[in-house]
């Protein structure tokens, strides 16, 4: 095991704030490592920072009118402070939009670029003549190719998932003006991964075994299709600048920037520490181990763009582990940003903000480490009774309240000892190093599993030997009894520190316990004749009405986001002034309104239109009442051809305003007005 460590986060964008799937695939695998290094005296920097950079920031930032800058501080102030809730022990969270970071960005494309690295390509690309400027992928939208949904980007469609390029897209539109983009030439550098090919097929082969099957499985999968070159600028103004001759007006694209930020952000964290040195946690001269979490859509930079930047770079470490996650799911579905089927963690922390490790213990027994995992409400209040009240919470109580009861807090000494009393000691014994194993090993949810198990282990015992039972007649097997009990409280104290740090803390002070480090664990974590103190309930039961409180929040959710999401019709083809004077619309009044048999949407209307009384058939049943609707002054198109619905014969037809809804609501003058009035 080294004694060195750079363990970083996946960056995530600063354009909104971090749900849970966030949490449970990057964020909660992380701290339990790095608090479980510090435990073991390890020397580790934890670093992560914000993703500022990107279309999506742009675009955001356009919608509401801000700039760029605020839209990030905004968001990463937020996440950062989310993070910080959730008791994710980062040493440094940064911002890829700071001037440290774009010192170090620059300074690494400069080097890259004069020891001829990248190679230069002329291309041709979409371009917005009204706003002159050429238009990255998400600023071009049409109709997709495969589901002809009209709402694709020029890089996805998100209605059916398929990959695209701006070429693709039928119809295409620049998001800025609406208006057809033209191709026109641009230049760009490019990082050539294809010969890093052959490298990077050796390095992988020699992690086989160390890697996760995901992970390995995913970087093999792209090796064996072959390698491409691939861009590493952007024709947009938010970014750091290409700084090299011809680099005017563009930014180093966001996917080679972003992973400089770990580099940046430890030299931000350590500038003024007289003890340590960037160098140390990056350099191979420091002998440190870099370890990269984050989620499987990041696999493929950190496997493979990132560790060719890294060796290109001549002297820095290469990862030596990327345990990726799979995905969280919720509720059986998937979490989605756009349509708000999500639990925000500032949500979470604001609903509970005493179940903090609660919400850490649930997200890190259902990791998503192998496939994806499902978050559901239900089994959410079910852990929290069943395993940390029920197991983990009622084994504590029981041995400090005992203890207090029966001799005032001071641990009681061992006496002679059972077969049952030395097998629950000699499983004692294993279960540090069970855990330690299975965390190095990136199981977290195995490891978890043994802390739980060691919890069952005193219950067990302490249900068997029934101390309260013999308190009268056998002091001497109560005594020992409650120390081993003791002991096992000790370890569960320090053992569950890296999952659930908050109640470590306070089982800890319970047991007026401060020195006692992992590697101390054993049979004799607690001497006899040391004082504990008060023991309270570390965990407590939650009411099930939680779980539908918390459904129901998620369908309002999901309800309002489907509202703002729908999208307003596209605007039909142009007509002329000539042809638009063609139609006569008029103010008229409606005198009878009736329903059709066996039609569910008409009505039968009689309209005064000034000129005359005419009948009108209008699809207008669902949304209004015949009764309702009599000397309702209406807008009606009077010189529509005539057509016949269910045998009536309709002379025009009503002007009606449909929202996202689908609700329908009248055209009518604001005021009363003559029949016959024309409009125009």
């Amino acid at each position: 095991m080294s004694d060195r460590y750079t363990v970083t986060t996946a960056l995530p964008y600063a354009n909104g704030p971090l749900h849970l799937g966030h949490v449970a695939g990057v964020y909660i695998p992380a701290d339990i490592y790095v608090r479980y290094l510090r435990a073991n005296n390890k020397d580790v920097v934890f670093i992560g920072g914000t993703d500022e950079h990107g279309v999506p920031i742009s675009i955001k930032a356009k919608n509401e009118g801000v700039s760029p800058k605020e839209i990030v501080d905004r968001y990463h102030n937020i996440i950062k402070k989310s993070l910080e809730g959730l008791g994710i022990s980062l040493d440094f969270f940064g911002q890829t939009s700071s001037s440290n970071h774009y010192d170090v960005a620059t300074e690494w494309f400069q080097k890259l670029h004069k020891d001829g690295v990248f190679s230069e390509e002329v291309l041709q690309q979409y371009y917005d003549e009204e706003n002159k400027q050429f238009l990255a992928d998400r600023y071009i939208t049409g109709t997709c190719p495969s589901c002809k949904d009209e709402g694709a980007y020029g890089d996805q469609c998100e209605k059916c998932g398929a990959s695209l390029s701006p070429t693709e897209l039928i119809n295409p539109k620049s998001a800025l003006s609406g208006n057809k983009p033209v191709l026109k030439e641009t230049k760009h550098w490019y990082l050539p991964l294809n010969n890093f090919e052959p490298w990077l097929k050796e390095w992988i082969e020699k992690k086989k075994n160390l890697l996760k099957a995901n992970v390995y499985g995913q970087v093999r999968s792209w090796l064996d299709e072959g390698l491409r070159p691939r861009a590493i600028t952007r024709d947009l103004e938010w970014g750091v600048p290409v700084p090299v001759k011809g680099g005017d007006g563009k930014v180093l694209y966001v996917w080679f920037d972003a992973p400089i930020g770990y580099v940046s952000f430890t030299k931000e964290f350590l500038e003024n520490d007289p003890k340590r040195n960037w160098e140390d946690y990056w350099k191979k001269d420091g002998g440190s181990k870099l370890i990269h979490f984050l989620g499987k859509d990041n696999i493929v930079f950190h496997s493979i763009i990132f560790p060719s930047m890294l060796k290109s770079m001549g002297d820095y470490i290469l990862p030596e582990n990327v345990p990726a996650n799979e995905f969280l799911n919720l509720e059986g579905d998937k979490f989605s940003t756009s349509k708000n089927w999500a639990v925000w963690l500032d949500d979470y922390l604001q609903d509970f903000p005493d179940k903090t490790d609660l919400l850490r213990y649930v997200l890190c027994s259902i990791l998503p480490e192998q496939k994806d995992a499902d978050f559901t409400w239900a089994d959410f209040v079910a852990k929290n009774n069943n395993e940390l009240v029920n197991n983990f919470a009622n084994f504590v109580h029981r041995s400090l309240v005992l203890t207090n009861k029966y001799w005032g807090g001071i641990v009681p000494a061992q006496g002679e000892l059972t077969d049952f009393d030395k097998e629950i000691l000699e499983e004692l014994k294993k279960y540090p190093f069970k855990i330690s194993d299975s965390i190095e090993k990136h199981r977290y949810k195995e490891a978890l599993s043994h802390l739980m198990k060691l919890s069952a282990l005193g219950n067990k015992y302490l249900t068997e030997t029934e101390p309260w039972q013999h308190i009268k007649e056998d002091e001497g097997r109560v005594k020992t009894i409650l120390n081993i009990s003791l002991q096992v409280t000790a370890a569960l104290g320090v053992l569950s520190g890296p999952f659930l740090p908050k109640t470590s803390e306070k089982l800890l002070a319970m047991l007026n316990l401060t020195s006692l480090k992992w590697t101390d664990v054993s049979i004799n974590n607690i001497a006899a004749g040391h004082k504990i103190n008060e023991g309270v309930h570390l965990f407590k039961r939650m009411d099930e009405k939680i779980i539908q409180e918390q459904r129901e929040k998620l369908e309002k959710a999901k309800h309002e986001a489907e509202i703002l999401n729908q999208k307003m019709e596209p605007q039909k083809e142009t007509t002329t002034f000539d042809e638009f004077q063609k139609m006569d619309i008029r103010v008229g009044t409606i005198v009878e309104a009736h329903k059709i048999k066996k039609a569910k949407k008409l009505l039968k209307l009689k309209v005064d239109t000034g000129i005359d009384q005419r009948t009108v058939v209008s699809g207008i049943a669902q949304f209004f009442e015949p009764e309702d609707i009599v000397g309702k002054q209406v807008s009606i198109l009077i010189n529509l051809a005539p057509r016949t619905m269910l045998g009536i014969e309709s002379e025009g037809m009503i002007l009606m305003a449909e929202n996202n809804q689908g609700e329908l609501q009248f055209v009518s003058p604001g005021s009363p007005f003559e029949n016959g009035a024309i409009i125009a």
